[in-house]
């Protein structure tokens, strides 16, 4: 008798499916699970430097160098951070960073959120052209700026100040700008005019219509402002030079001089450190996730 293909169904006819899709469905499963296991290998090779960090700062001196690499402390020091924590004052560097941070945050979103709104939903004549200037501020090096920038900054006496750090992201970031025009141009302009209608101004349609709806494209922006400025090195080493008015990254670089680097003092503070860049991601990484793929929807 010959082997049935099909199976009569009134007048319909059901293709016989048989082991194939047994074959589909392992398939399916293999490739999620080479997908996991690639995303779990570059999870581990990216978790290799903050593991030996952490390591390192709990070991002794001997240990630090020895090859191959001693991943488990013994014994376990915890008094490397309470050494490095008052060796050098890491509370006024810690103090220092905050309010530098804080300042730049709010400058950062005030004036970007104001930019990208006159480039998203206002209309006038030559804004294309202008927004293309912007953007090619990006291509143009921090490093073509930065002494004109001393110079300028040193003849209004603003060096060994926090002005420098503080004062720039009051004047917009071209990124930050370029992100939220994205997220602005996503909302429905018929918005706009029903606040119109209701005779709103456009400060007012900025404020009470466009900030509420862009929380999570406004904190990603203030989240890269914090992150920049925090672990930022170069600016405040060209224009602070009072230890009192050091930030943290400066502070770090203390526990390293010519011939000697202090390893297990320097691995600890990167350690407390990176505490709160850590704290902030795991709170807002929704909103992070979220505010980036929202904002490259429309162009």
């Amino acid at each position: 008798m010959a082997e049935t293909t099909a199976i009569e169904v009134g007048k319909r006819v059901t293709p016989w499916q048989g082991p194939s899709r047994y074959v589909y469905l392992g398939r399916k499963i293999s490739q999620r699970g080479l997908v996991y296991l690639l995303l779990l290998a570059g999870a581990i090779l990216f978790l290799i430097p903050f593991v030996w960090m952490l390591s390192t700062s709990l070991k002794e001196g001997p240990q630090v160098y020895r090859w191959p690499p001693v991943w488990i402390p013994d014994p376990v020091r915890f008094d490397n951070y309470t050494k490095a924590w008052n060796l050098l004052p890491f509370v006024q560097f810690y103090w220092n960073t905050v309010r530098i941070s804080f300042l730049s945050i709010i400058g950062t979103v005030l004036s970007c959120t104001l930019a990208a709104y006159g480039f998203a939903r206002l209309r006038f004549r030559g804004r294309d052209i202008l927004f293309v200037l912007l953007l090619a501020t990006l291509m143009l090096p921090n490093q073509v700026t930065m002494i004109p920038q001393y110079i300028w900054f040193a003849k209004l006496g603003w060096v060994n100040t926090y002005l420098p750090l503080i004062v720039p992201s009051f004047f917009g970031n071209p990124f930050s700008i370029f992100l939220l025009r994205q997220f602005f141009m996503t909302l429905p302009h018929e918005l706009d005019d029903a606040a119109k209608i209701d005779g709103c101004s456009f400060f007012g349609i900025y404020a009470k219509i466009i900030l509420p709806l862009s929380k999570a494209a406004v904190g990603v922006v203030a989240i890269f402002s914090f992150t920049y400025h925090w672990n930022d090195f170069l600016y405040p080493l060209i224009y602070l030079q009072s230890i009192e008015q050091f930030t943290i990254s400066l502070g770090l670089r203390m526990f390293q001089t010519n011939t000697f680097v202090d390893m297990q003092s320097l691995m600890a503070m990167s350690v407390v450190a990176l505490i709160p860049q850590l704290v902030i991601f795991f709170i807002a990484q929704r909103h992070l996730v979220q505010g980036v793929v929202l904002s490259g929807i429309k162009g």
